[in-house]
């Protein structure tokens, strides 16, 4: 679309939105749904919801996005009921199937009541729907000014009775078969942040916003008990089902108190149970289970088997709960990335399964946060601001090293064990105000460089933590080391500064080779080690691509208007990717020096990186906890490579959801829902399974279907004069004993007697024969012509898949007029192509014959008419299948295929 100031692109050329990884859950409380013996936990990520299994906390799938962020979420029986702005909307296994309409403000609270549904809005309006027909069944309007609607929960065994908490401290008892309140409870003056119900009929615990807890009685408007925490403002509430007399409750400071409501005193405490607010608790029935989520973008299940009766962390779920502001993709197939964040933690996000997503363990800091008396997180090491991997020589020793923020401490990782490692690489010059700012691994993974802030440049052997030797007199730079790179064979080392210049060393002797000045500071470099390319980030937000082997520039590129906060290659060192905070990802084509896509993003990205194969993009953004990963278009479709003109003006990107854009997942097996049934639905059920299934010879029409035939079958119908002349015998075959002259033959491939006829038919009276046809066809032939005729092609395709590859390559031959058949025969054989290839049924034997037949009569077909048409109609069959079913997928089985690995 072109305008006035420019050409305007919609979206990205190159890449797409696929998914987004890190993501648990955020400030929304989750929903436990119990089916049978099972049960699942949905939580909130912005637009969309995940559903986990509690025995292993696994992923079973992710809702599909809604146009706004989901604000509560809950549960009835089979069914996910989620709130995003005004509209309420019901899932079953990821699938929407009931919508709630006519709030006119965001839906703050839900709660399934039997067969109905109540919701109340920002404008304290209530509304009961019924939960199958969509209908409103009640609605009721508050004044805020009196009573502000803050919780809702049912009382236990009150029939048609819910239980409304306010802003105001007071609470309501209504009755909604009639419409009626039934009663009002004064209060504690305190807003009420939420109500429980406890094991004890008409006793409910509120949780107020000071921090007071109190169990109160229903039926005779009396406080059975009341406790005090310290922590801010009550967040959850939650009770022991099982032989203790328990309640939990959470606090905004994440810790988690746990109350003996026997002995009415506090039994013991989670602290710093998450780094966030508390934002839901629950008890699982009869199990000394706990889960908890936060803010904080984590999920935990909690064991109470202590002997002291506290808990411990049995199974967790966690992402980075602060933005991350490095990743990259480590090793070589691309499946695992590698991110630091701003919440002090260096973690593995896997690309394929979410259950390898982990952090990498800094030792144990629970014991030492306890004696010391301080968070957890304090104990942590400081902020990464650059990382360096390598998984040549991962499985022996360290292949992963860090600097951290404020200091010249260089630590090292095992990304084998997830671990922290053994060294800690301290600089050798007396600096003291020196800050290790980045680093780099060599491709043999036994030296990391690393550059300081002072100037200096420091290697340092990893497998034994020893000091190598220095880069320069003294210093190698007289302004800060923004950037560090080696070669992939340890022959040089770069290095460049905020001074202006960039050195070259060798690697052995640690001597300067040259420098290359520059006319601004350098904000940060990237080498492609194979094309011996390097991209530096200036502070002018220019970008320049210098060629090592003859150190020059050979390429500039401009363009972006903020500080460049990344930059790629991409594998084959064609493409530079690069980010800015000026909100733009700009992709540009090194060959020709131009750019070939850019958009704009929502929030700007800090940090990118390209798959080692090309197929993912993964970025991270500001104020965002989560890593997106984008599609490479050019490798499943025909995407445009055809440089951006000058005037063209980027247009903003969708960041991808937490559901995979490439489809509706799949139902998980494991998801197993139950519902009531009587005998007559039990019988069935028990007929369906004595029946044995049969797998239909075609699923769909839309899909192909394979013949299951050995590949030698059709893959050698190509390389037959190949395979015979290789196969030739030395000695010359010697010729069968000739069969009796009077014996009859059949036309054909196989040597077949005629002996369908007898005497009395071969008899006639006269002595003179009537030839009324010269050409007589085949078995093979006759049949084509039959099946030609019927429109059914069955038999010619299961004689052709007895045949062997020989046998099928003479056959074909005969078709052809000067060897025994006609232009007839042809049109038919051809007609036999274009019909199995709209059947999409044996569908590479079907490839292998029409390669064979117009390998073998291409010239005849193009100089008949008839047989052009049919070409046409072949060629425009062909093109169908194989650019609907086959380029689209391909990408998409492949990665099927990596993911099993």
């Amino acid at each position: 679309m072109a305008s006035s100031k420019g050409m305007c692109i919609a979206g990205s050329q190159l890449f797409s939105p696929f998914r987004a990884l890190g993501y648990i859950s955020n400030g929304v409380p989750f929903a436990l749904q119990a089916l049978g013996s099972e049960h699942f936990i949905a939580t909130v990520v912005g637009r969309s919801f995940h559903l986990y299994n509690c025995k292993k906390l696994n992923l079973l799938f992710v809702g599909t996005p809604q146009s706004n962020a989901i604000n509560c979420i809950t549960t009835h029986s089979e069914l996910v009921i989620t709130a995003a702005g005004n509209q309420i909307k019901a899932w079953k296994r990821g699938k929407q199937v009931y919508e709630y309409i006519g709030h006119k403000s965001d839906v703050h609270l839900l709660l399934p009541f039997a067969h109905h549904l109540l919701s109340v809005d920002k404008n304290n309006c209530l509304r009961i729907w019924e939960i199958k027909s969509t209908e409103l069944y009640l609605q009721l309007e508050f004044d805020a000014s009196s009573f502000d609607i803050t919780t809702i929960m049912h009382p236990s065994t009150y029939l048609n009775k819910i239980l409304l908490g306010s802003k105001q401290g007071s609470m309501q008892l209504w009755n909604i078969k009639t419409s009626k309140m039934i009663y009002t409870f004064a209060g504690w003056s305190q807003p009420i942040t939420v109500i429980e119900q406890a094991p004890v009929v008409d006793v409910v615990a509120v949780g107020l916003q000071n921090g007071k807890i109190i169990l109160h009685n229903l039926k005779f408007d009396e406080t059975v008990m009341s406790f005090m925490q310290d922590w801010g403002a009550v967040t959850a509430i939650s009770f022991r089902t099982d032989s203790q007399a328990i309640m939990a409750t959470g606090s905004a400071l994440g810790h988690i108190a746990l109350w003996n409501l026997e002995e009415r005193c506090l039994s013991s405490t989670l602290r710093h149970a998450h780094d966030g607010s508390i934002t839901a608790i629950r008890f699982l029935q009869s199990q000394p289970l706990l889960i908890s989520t936060s803010p904080d973008n984590s999920l935990k299940m909690w064991i109470f088997d202590q002997p002291d009766g506290s808990g411990r962390v049995l199974k967790s779920r966690c992402g980075h709960s602060g933005p991350p502001s490095r990743i990259r993709f480590h090793g070589s197939r691309g499946h695992t990335i590698l991110s630091a964040g701003q919440d002090r933690s260096l973690r593995i996000t896997s690309t394929i399964r979410d259950s390898q997503n982990c952090e990498l363990s800094q030792g144990s800091f629970l014991k030492k946060s306890k004696n010391l008396g301080v968070k957890m997180e304090n104990l942590k090491l400081p902020i990464v601001t650059d990382f360096a991997s390598e998984e040549t020589r991962q499985g022996d020793w360290d292949g992963i090293v860090t600097c951290h923020y404020g200091t010249s401490q260089v630590r090292t990782w095992n990304f084998q064990n997830k671990c922290i490692g053994k060294h800690s690489l301290e600089p050798k010059h007396e600096v003291n105000d020196s800050v290790a700012l980045c680093a780099t691994i060599s491709s043999c993974g036994n030296f990391t460089i690393i550059g300081h802030s002072s100037g200096h440049v420091d290697i340092y052997n990893i497998q034994s933590g020893l000091h190598r030797g220095s880069l320069g007199q003294g210093k190698a730079h007289e302004g800060i080391v923004r950037g560090v790179v080696i070669d992939g064979l340890n022959q040089q080392i770069i290095t460049a500064s905020s001074d202006k210049s960039v050195k070259f060393w060798h690697f052995k002797s640690k001597r300067l080779q040259a420098t290359l000045r520059l006319d601004v500071g350098v904000s940060q470099i990237v080498l492609h080690r194979e094309s011996a390319l390097m991209a530096f980030a200036l502070d002018d937000f220019t970008i320049k691509i210098v060629d090592t082997d003859i150190k020059r520039v050979v390429r500039q590129f401009s363009g972006h208007r903020n500080r460049i906060t990344d930059v790629a290659f991409s594998p084959d060192a064609r493409w530079l990717i690069t980010c800015s905070l000026d909100s733009t990802i700009r992709t540009w084509d090194l060959p020709s020096g131009r750019i070939l896509d850019c958009f704009l993003v929502e929030s700007p990205a800090t940090s990118l990186s390209i798959s080692p194969v090309g197929d993912f993009l993964a970025t991270a953004h500001v104020d965002d906890v989560g890593i997106y990963l984008w599609a490479n278009k050019a490798l499943y479709s025909n995407a445009s490579i055809i440089p951006l003109p000058a005037d063209f003006q980027p247009s903003f990107v969708d960041l991808p959801s937490a559901k995979t854009s490439f489809g509706e997942d799949d139902e998980d097996e494991d998801l197993k829902f139950v519902e009531n049934s009587n005998e007559e639905t039990v019988m069935e059920e028990e007929m369906i399974t004595d029946e044995k299934y049969k797998s239909p010879d075609q699923i769909s029409s839309e899909l192909i279907t394979l013949s299951l035939l050995p590949e030698s079958r059709w893959r050698t119908l190509l390389n037959l004069d190949v395979i015979k002349q290789r196969n030739k015998p030395k000695e010359p075959p010697k010729a069968p004993k000739s069969a009796p002259f009077f014996l009859p033959t059949i036309p054909g491939v196989d040597l077949k007697f005629d002996v369908g006829k007898d005497d009395t038919e071969t008899a006639a009276p006269s002595k003179m024969r009537h030839i009324t046809n010269f050409t007589e066809y085949s078995e093979f032939q006759q049949l084509l012509v039959e099946c030609r005729a019927r429109q059914d092609y069955q038999r010619l395709s299961s004689k052709l898949k007895e045949l062997g590859p020989s046998a099928i390559d003479a056959e074909f031959r005969c078709l052809a007029p000067g060897a025994g058949g006609d232009v007839v025969l042809m049109e038919n054989m051809m007609e036999f192509l274009i019909t199995q290839l709209e059947l999409r049924n044996d569908f590479e034997l079907i490839q292998g014959y029409m390669a064979l037949f117009l390998k073998l009569h291409g010239d005849i077909i193009s100089s008949e008419s008839s047989l052009i048409e049919r070409a046409k109609r072949l060629e425009e069959q062909h093109k169908k299948c194989w650019d609907f079913l086959l380029n689209q997928n391909l990408c998409l089985v492949a990665y099927f295929k990596s993911a099993t690995i």
